[in-house]
């Protein structure tokens, strides 16, 4: 008889930082020998990328400036879920049209990911975007989106781009590999509104708590 998995209980928490984009805490949390562990957590909205796809199979990719690496990378489309409550759906379709100038009629879910589930809730959904249409990038000024400059890639070019090391975004990365994979197994794709478990809300409630 299998006994009983051990229920990693939070006995305290405690805010380290709490910022615009993130927050830190650090929970004690009890160990299968009973002891208790000090677990660091990011706080993190979650985000949703978009790959999107044309008839000819190019993806639209972004060149943006990301400060933590000091250089512009190359990836996909992209946003912060920092609307509580709002469909994941919804804020990718605006991600799209804010930063490429595109919407799409057909979409699916690509793949889900946990970038680091080590130290963060971090969680970013991607989605396959087909069927689109020009509709034109509203006005940005400031920040680093008003720098961002696009392009369209083939899909094979993009999948040569990551294994050489010109995309080294983790979403991007799975996104452009998943996309690829989905050219051979055009129905694996997942609906547009599946579940995901893994969707952050802890920094979504703590940003509406401080607002009421």
């Amino acid at each position: 008889m299998t006994a009983p998995r051990h229920e990693f209980t939070v006995e305290a928490s405690k805010d380290i930082y709490v910022g615009k984009v993130m927050a830190l805490r650090a929970d004690e949390v009890v160990m299968p020998g009973g002891g208790l562990a000090v677990r660091e957590i990011v706080e993190h909205p979650g985000a949703v990328a978009i790959a999107a796809l044309d008839a000819d199979d190019r993806l639209m990719m972004i060149h943006q400036y990301r400060h933590a690496l000091r250089r512009r990378l190359w990836e996909l489309p992209a946003g912060l879920l920092d609307v509580r409550g709002e469909d994941p759906l919804v804020t990718a379709q605006r991600e799209l049209t804010e930063e490429t100038g595109l919407a799409a009629s057909e979409w699916s879910t690509l793949v889900d990911l946990a970038p680091s589930p080590g130290f963060t809730e971090e969680a970013v959904r991607v989605y396959l975007a087909r069927g689109l249409t020009e509709v034109g990038r509203p006005a940005v000024e400031g920040d680093e989106e008003a720098d961002l400059t696009t392009r369209w890639v083939s899909l094979p070019v993009a999948v040569r781009m990551v294994l050489s090391g010109t995309i080294v975004n983790s979403t991007t990365v799975a996104g452009v590999l998943a996309a690829n994979a989905l050219a051979v197994a055009p129905t694996a794709a997942r609906a547009a509104d599946a579940p995901w478990p893994d969707r952050p809300t802890r920094f979504a409630d703590r940003v509406a708590d401080q607002v009421r």
